[in-house]
């Protein structure tokens, strides 16, 4: 992929937030704590976002009788899990708008957007009705809540992707885009640390009746206090030098469609990834339960202690990617998932302790972990300022509508049908495409994505090596 060239209508001077470094160069004590705030406001709007995503299947086990009548406890999942699935067919919708406002108006409007949209939709799945008391209605806000959440969660993960790896040094980009992980994974961490501390305060009659709510009241309530935090972050540099042009295409499908190779790689290199999440994470729990037959106490406790293990690991492996660059992590991650899935889950439907289980966990975990940590920078690194945050957005939330949220219910009717192994193929094939997709592309590590960047590589005696270039 050629280098992008500061564009000639590129303002002269010092371009935005250039002031706030020493005269040799190095961030000053204010660049610092911009990044430090821009870092943890980020990451915490992250974390409120993907908790209020992923409480909707970590509490599934409890509230599937109370919308879904029947006996057959796999068909109340899938239709939990396809209510959950179809929550994704609203991510490209939401990763076009939101990704084109991030875009044209700043990634902080957007961030601050999304976690308005996500706290209503909490609001509305914790007040729906039961099938009991309205009938199918009560599936039916259900379903608008996830819409909604869909929506919301499509622009918030191009928002913060962009903003955490703008706002991170050139050099340091890897560990900054890492915590979009750490964030993602701690929200569903919050999750599962309310539902242990349910599962021992609470009856599982009480769960089942009402306690299922208690998580997304509180997931409303969390986000209400970082719409206050976002409002206070600053706009990156990088968008500030975009902002000085009159541009009427940013952010626009336009723009996007000159860079739609850099689209489709977003989209080849997500499938892997995004199924061997979901697989690894959210479905995770109900394997466990249904086909290994661990009660539901332990197979939480598994996924709470593999997830925060895999938390602490995304950073590590974020700076590793930025001594030594991108695709050797993404390569070992693909190699891992392709060979790794079929021995990896065929061990998990027969394990019988705690620890046995956790071990596989955390080895599957380990291996996803080249994909996860670094997966944001990549994709920001390969587009301009001026569409970013839609060719984050639109293509990699289409892929995740595809695949990603379509893991657990595959799964799940691979079961149904008495076929349950052919999913650990099908997450080895997902795997495969990707992995093809990471040897072709070029490492992205050292693109420039402001001309501050451009012009300190270029006093640095280096050339851009990939398609981001500085805003235009």
């Amino acid at each position: 992929m050629s280098a992008s060239a500061v564009p000639p209508d590129s303002p002269s001077g010092p371009p935005p937030g250039t002031a706030s470094r020493t005269a040799s160069g190095t961030p000053s004590g204010d660049e610092r704590r911009r990044r430090r705030l821009a870092l943890v406001g980020g990451s915490l709007g992250n974390l409120v976002e993907w908790y209020d995503w992923f409480v909707y299947a970590s509490f599934a086990l409890y509230f599937a009788d109370s919308f879904f009548p029947g006996s057959n406890q796999t068909t109340k999942l899938m239709n939990t899990a396809g209510i959950f699935a179809v929550g994704f067919l609203m991510r490209p919708v939401g990763g076009w708008i939101l990704g084109r406002a991030a875009d044209r108006h700043g990634r902080k409007s957007a961030l601050t957007l999304t976690v308005t949209m996500m706290s209503v939709a909490a609001l509305l799945i914790a007040v729906a009705p039961t099938y009991g008391q309205a009938g199918p209605f009560g599936a039916v806000v259900l379903l608008l809540a996830r819409l909604l959440q869909g929506l919301s969660i499509g622009g918030e993960y191009a928002a913060s992707a962009t903003y955490l790896t703008e706002a991170s040094a050139r050099n340091r980009r890897g560990l900054g885009s890492s915590f979009q992980y750490v964030s993602m994974t701690c929200g569903q961490l919050l999750g599962l640390g309310i539902l242990i501390t349910l599962q021992h305060t609470l009856t599982k009659q009480q769960l089942g009746s009402w306690g299922w709510r208690i998580p997304f009241v509180l997931g409303a309530v969390f986000a209400l206090v970082v719409f206050w935090l976002r409002r206070r972050l600053e706009e990156t540099d990088a968008f500030k030098e975009a902002g000085a042009h009159d541009d009427s295409a940013r952010g626009s499908l336009k723009a996007l469609w000159e860079h739609r190779r850099q689209a489709g790689l977003v989209m080849a290199l997500t499938l892997g990834g995004t199924v061997a999440y979901y697989t690894y994470t959210t479905y995770l729990t109900k394997y466990l339960v249904t086909s290994a037959g661990m009660n539901k106490n332990t197979a939480t406790l598994v996924s709470f202690t593999a997830l925060t293990v895999f938390a602490v690991l995304q950073p590590f492996a974020g700076m590793l990617s930025d001594r030594i660059g991108r695709r050797p992590l993404l390569i070992t991650f693909a190699v891992g998932c392709t060979v790794g899935t079929y021995p990896i889950m065929t061990a998990l439907g027969s394990a019988s302790s705690y620890w046995s289980a956790l071990g596989l966990s955390l080895l599957a975990l380990v291996i996803v972990t080249g994909y996860t940590s670094i997966n944001a920078a990549v994709k920001a690194e390969l587009f301009p300022t001026r569409v970013r945050a839609l060719g984050v957005a639109l293509p990699y939330a289409v892929a995740n509508a595809l695949f990603g949220g379509t893991a657990e219910y595959v799964a799940l009717w691979f079961k149904d049908a008495g076929h349950e192994k052919a999913f650990f193929w099908y997450v080895s094939g997902c795997a495969l495409v990707s992995l093809v997709t990471y040897v072709l592309m070029p490492d992205t590590r050292n693109a420039a994505l402001s001309r501050a960047e451009e012009e300190g590589a270029g006093e640095a005696g280096k050339a851009p090596t990939a398609a981001a270039g500085a805003a235009r």
